[in-house]
């Protein structure tokens, strides 16, 4: 390999010095290059749209503009700083061909970009792999001017092509199963909504015939508390019935049918309590009693008792076993029993 010509005031690069850069450029660059964590999704999300534009110049005009010597001094800092092929517009390759343009037969800048084309081989066929096609397209301009004969080159261009292809074919896959998936999230949505509706409107008719139900009932009691208010009231209004004379145990004692209504079946007599029959005590009690439609006394409590608590038992008792005559709705009455010893 030739010397790269430099200035004269600066060292000679020879091609020992070249390998040495180069190789701590591409192992340097194989790192750099790596994609970030989200670098390779942001290339696929963009790249769809940038790959069909057309490629920058393999040189920049800004490089072209540079001098003879600018460029020599240019490609060797680049070489120092292990800039071998990027980043765009400041690297030795460009400098180099630059200075080959203006310098075609300088043995030593061709060498310089032989030695430098493998490196831009890898660099390229990395940018394929991370599918940055800008940075793809862009090494391959720079091979392509190096040696539009490079066997490499069709290749690359091919490979380029293809997995711009399916790149592009993977964008709209993805676009078409976003909408999809979209489409799909809607419906379902649509159905959880129509279900929660239809959930609501049953849940709706079920406490609508409960509170139906119950409205009935308070009527229905409602109606029946009135009839036994007005069967009280009526009973309340009605003479005064004639009281009962309970005997000794010895005597039994039958009790008078009652105004209002009621008509006597069955009015056994109470038991007279022991120990008042020993003492020859007498008293009364006053019951109220509510006869029921089916003749029964359905309840019965002690109103009035003289003396308190002697005879009460036993005239409760008793009147829990009267029956009267079916009646069309419950009578409350009231009745008093006298107990009488030897009566």
């Amino acid at each position: 390999m030739h010397a790269i010509p430099t200035t004269h005031a600066r060292p000679r690069v020879t091609r020992k010095h070249l390998f040495v850069l180069a190789a701590l450029g591409v192992a340097l660059a194989a790192c750099n290059k790596e994609p970030a964590p989200d670098a390779a999704g942001t290339a696929a999300a963009t790249t769809a749209a940038a790959a069909v534009a057309a490629p920058p110049p393999a040189v920049s005009e800004a490089v072209q503009a540079m001098s003879a010597d600018q460029l020599r001094d240019a490609a060797s800092a680049a070489l120092r700083e292990q800039r071998l092929y990027a980043p765009a517009g400041n690297n030795a390759m460009e400098y180099y061909l630059a200075l080959r343009d203006k310098a075609p037969t300088d043995p030593a800048v061709a060498s310089a970009l032989t030695d430098l084309m493998p490196y831009a081989l890898i660099a390229t066929e990395q940018s394929i792999q991370r599918e940055d096609f800008t940075e793809a397209q862009r090494l391959y301009a720079l091979m392509e001017k190096t040696d539009y004969q490079a066997p490499a080159l069709p290749r690359l261009k091919k490979t380029i092509a293809d997995a711009q292809t399916a790149l592009a074919a993977r964008t709209e896959q993805d676009k078409v199963k976003a909408e999809q998936d979209t489409k799909t999230k809607a419906d379902l949505e649509k159905q959880r909504v129509a279900q929660q509706a239809a959930a609501q409107q049953q849940a709706a008719q079920q406490l609508a015939a409960q509170q139906a139900q119950q409205d009935a009932d308070r009527k229905a009691t409602a109606d029946r508390e009135a009839a036994q208010q007005k069967a009280a009231t009526q009973q309340a209004a009605a003479p005064a019935p004639a009281q009962q004379t309970a005997s000794a145990p010895s005597a039994p004692a039958r009790a008078a049918a009652s105004a209002g209504g009621l008509k006597a079946v069955s009015t056994p007599a109470p038991r007279y309590p022991p120990e008042a029959a020993r003492r020859q005590q007498s008293g009364e009690v006053q019951v109220e009693i509510t006869v029921g439609t089916d003749g029964s006394v359905t309840s019965a409590r002690v109103v009035d008792a003289t003396p308190p608590r002697i005879f009460d038992r036993e005239a409760l008792a008793a009147v829990k076993r009267w029956k009267f005559e079916p009646l069309d709705a419950p009578v409350t009455t009231r009745r008093t029993i006298n107990f009488r010893p030897g009566g």
